[in-house]
């Protein structure tokens, strides 16, 4: 198998600015380009200006590189972190070619660039490439078979339909995956894997670490795994199926982030009881540090504001609470009166939570849909439990959610991986203990 080239959508939006740094050449032009233009769309076709000079028009144009490792191009106000709480816009430059899509009545930036020039960007981007070389190896693996099992995915995906949703009169149960991408292979945002080009690549532990495990990806059954990841288990890790399609992946069975099960620990947290114990405690776990230069690993510029991850509690007014689900939701509850778990997955993450309301109650899942209905931007988790509180006539004035961890739970553990990194653990080791059974295997 040679090394697959992939495309990247980075940014959607009705006029696009950006820079050709080098010399890139185009099937429109018979001259190599560089410096500052504007694409704009004119009667279903994409203007491309200089300056104010119109330089040529097309329905779909791809700019390419003379020279991969010199040339590059940077976008402008490109939205990271989309519809989370660190959302904002920056300058961003692309290693590869640039290609211009038209989608909708907007233009669409894409960027072609062969697959392991992408993750030394994508494990820069997630991560510090100040982290030990070890988390780094572990993430370039993990993200590399991601890549390509979702590569695989996508050939499938076309011979069959894909449902990501359940609706009835009494239940709203959707799932987030990648499967919606039809014109690129992948996005630039945390809805794939967070990609920011070659802006956050400062030395060389992220080269090293892609060309030390160049080609390696994890494997089951001769299969490559899909491999998923998060901020911060809270603990114990959470299975394929009770976050995405109903699809059950032996190599992400739930495991205890930790060398061992602690004593008088029920780990059922299925069960309502024991998920409330285990939400409240503060157990030993890998993730469960606070060492800021472990943290600063992980948690790049963007995320440091958040402290409280591992464990953590957010409070709402009925006011605001009922006002953030009606909008989310689209669905007029009245004054929310109760908020039920229904269904708890194994790391006592919340995969149908019935709300209820004055006017109204509807169960909703799975675990990014509960997120992000109950936050103006997404609750760090799903796994959480609600306090109420100030009742007047069985209407609560006031919820108290006590949370754990940071993300889906599946997979690897950013945080738990980055301290077994720390503490000594290689690549491998981390590997296997986040991914049950698998291998790895060199596929090129």
């Amino acid at each position: 198998m040679n090394e697959p080239q992939i495309s990247i959508g980075i940014l959607t939006i009705s006029e696009i600015r950006f820079e050709l740094y080098g010399d890139f050449i185009s099937v429109f032009s018979n001259k190599k380009l560089s410096g500052r233009f504007t694409a704009s769309l004119d009667d279903n076709r994409i203007k491309i200006r200089q300056e104010t000079t119109e330089v040529f028009s097309a329905s779909e144009i791809i700019f390419v590189p003379n020279d991969i490792e010199t040339e590059s191009f940077l976008l402008r106000d490109v939205v990271i972190g989309k519809k989370f709480h660190w959302e904002k816009k920056e300058n961003q430059r692309f290693r590869g070619s640039l290609k211009l899509i038209i989608e909708g009545n907007e233009i669409t930036a894409v960027n072609v660039i062969p697959l392991e020039e992408y993750l030394t960007s994508v494990i820069s981007s997630e991560m510090s490439p100040n982290s030990s070389l070890e988390l780094l190896k572990a993430h370039a693996v993990v993200s590399r078979s991601w890549l390509m099992s979702q590569l695989e995915k996508q050939k499938d995906n076309k011979k069959k339909k894909i449902t990501n949703e359940l609706i009835t009169e009494d239940e709203i149960i959707k799932w987030y995956d990648r499967e919606e991408h039809a014109v690129y292979d992948f996005c630039a945002d945390d809805h794939c894997q967070r990609y920011q080009g070659v802006t956050k690549i400062i030395n060389d532990n992220a080269l090293n670490a892609i060309n030390t495990t160049r080609g390696l990806v994890l494997t089951y059954d001769n299969k490559i795994c899909d491999t998923r990841y998060s901020k911060c288990c809270g603990g114990l890790t959470e299975t394929f199926d009770n976050v995405w399609g109903n699809e059950k992946h032996n190599y992400l069975a739930p495991i205890v982030d930790y060398k061992f099960e602690l004593d008088g620990i029920d780990y059922d947290l299925q069960n309502e009881h024991s998920a409330e114990k285990w939400i409240r405690s503060n157990p030993h776990a890998y993730c469960n540090t606070t060492d800021k230069r472990i943290l600063s690993q992980i948690l790049v510029d963007f995320d440091k504001p958040t402290n409280n991850f591992f464990r953590w509690i957010v409070e709402y007014t009925q006011k605001e609470l009922s006002e953030i689900i009606r909008t989310k939701s689209g669905v007029d509850f009245g004054d929310i009166v109760d908020l039920v778990p229904i269904e708890r997955g194994f790391s006592g993450r919340i995969i149908k939570l019935k709300i209820a309301g004055s006017k109204k109650t509807i169960t909703i899942g799975k675990e990014l849909e509960i997120r992000r209905v109950l936050s103006k931007t997404h609750l760090y988790s799903s796994a959480f439990i609600v306090t109420k509180e100030e009742i007047t006539n069985e209407v609560p004035g006031k919820f108290i959610l006590h949370g754990a961890g940071w993300g889906h739970g599946v997979g690897l553990c950013q945080i738990g991986a980055a301290v077994m990194g720390e503490i000594g653990h290689g690549f491998d080791e981390i590997l296997v203990h986040y991914f049950n059974g698998s291998k790895i295997q060199k596929i090129y």
